[in-house]
């Protein structure tokens, strides 16, 4: 008996060791093109980007259910250093965390990172009146990589190379706002603490049903940020959310809800849209609140989860943007049925608001 306990103890070690997380570092450059998607963004190009960007990666081998489902996915922090090579734009100066998910034998690698960025020119009235790009110094900074990806190059060395999409946005936190999207080459060597292991999956394993009936959500998202006329000033705003969703496997749900939207910012332009442009003929107390219905999927990672939704305003008497809008962020599951979340809701690629929110899910 007792032979067989050190035999369980043995054995319990190895499996541990096995699953145990390695970790990495990893450095690369970029070279690029800015996206205009604007005609006035024009004049802010004058080169191709450059930058170079840090990360430290925890490789994972099996530790937790998700790692498995995801395909053994790496995460971790970034730094991002980016030259605009444009003196109205300047530098920004990145930190955030990512995922990596790999594809066909692990050599495609999917990068999804999120960040906070400071810029060093943004708009400034007086010295720096031609950036529309961003008007505050502190930015929402969203990358996504895809590269090809070799781990094995040299004993503990690995090499990548691919594209990486770069945006920078206030959410029109303040005014002007119009962000700046990058695209680049993506260059890179990293190099991992311990031997790359070998990924097997656990066939031992009972597979579990995801699968769930109908689910109600409720969720009030608030936040601040200002009308498109520069420096009018900050407002709250109160989103509030009711959607339904369907679970149907580990990974996936889809939603079906409505929205109403009390944005005060858009209360105070209705009124200077008014007095700005007589032959318009708006009513200057034109009713400001908007409801819109969405469609929308959530991926589940592990506590956190990933959310996009595309929205149809059916409530919108002051017609000024297009009737069309989205929202993109990401969800964390406090409980399993209480939720914080941080999303933006952009109409196309111009943002309105960054929310913080708060809901449940029954």
């Amino acid at each position: 008996m007792r032979h067989f306990f050190y035999f369980i103890v043995l054995f319990s070690g190895v499996v541990c060791a096995q699953h145990k997380n390695t970790f990495a570092v990893e450095v690369a450059t970029l070279r690029g093109n800015v996206l205009p998607h604007r005609e006035d963004m024009y004049n802010l190009i004058n080169g191709h980007p450059e930058g170079v960007v840090v990360s430290f990666l925890v490789k994972t081998h099996g530790a937790k259910d998700w790692h498995k489902i995801y395909g053994f996915p790496d995460y971790g922090a970034f730094f991002l250093y980016q030259d605009f090579k444009s003196q109205p734009l300047g530098l920004c100066y990145s930190v955030g965390g990512f995922y990596d998910f790999y594809f066909l034998k692990r050599h495609l690698q999917l990068r999804l990172s999120q960040g906070i960025a400071y810029a060093t020119n943004p708009y400034d009235k007086v010295n720096n009146s031609i950036n529309k790009a961003f008007g505050t110094e502190i930015l929402d900074n969203t990358n996504i990589g895809l590269s090809y990806d070799n781990q094995k190059l040299f004993n503990h060395i690995g090499f990548h190379a691919g594209l990486m999409f770069t945006h920078y946005s206030n959410g029109r936190v303040k005014t002007p706002n119009s962000g700046i999207n990058t695209y680049m080459l993506n260059v890179g060597l990293n190099y991992n603490f311990e031997n790359e292991k070998a990924i097997q999956n656990d066939t031992a394993l009972v597979k579990k049903s995801y699968r769930e009936p109908i689910k109600y959500n409720f969720v009030f998202r608030t936040g601040v940020n200002e009308s498109p006329i520069i420096r009018s000033g900050q407002q709250p705003f109160y989103h509030l959310g009711f959607y339904t969703d369907k679970r149907f496997n580990r990974k996936s749900a889809l939603q079906l809800g409505a929205d109403l939207f009390l944005t005060y910012s858009f209360k105070d332009y209705i009124k200077y849209y008014s007095v700005a442009y007589p032959e318009k003929n708006i009513d200057p107390n034109t009713d400001y609140k908007r409801v819109g219905i969405f469609v929308g999927y959530e991926l589940f990672v592990n506590r956190i989860s990933l959310e996009a939704q595309l929205g149809y305003y059916v409530y919108e008497p002051f017609k000024n943007d297009i009737p069309v809008y989205d929202r993109v962020g990401m969800k964390y599951y406090i409980t399993d049925k209480v939720f914080g979340s941080f999303t933006i809701k952009t109409h196309m690629f111009l943002a309105e608001a960054l929310e913080f929110g708060i809901g449940v899910r029954l």
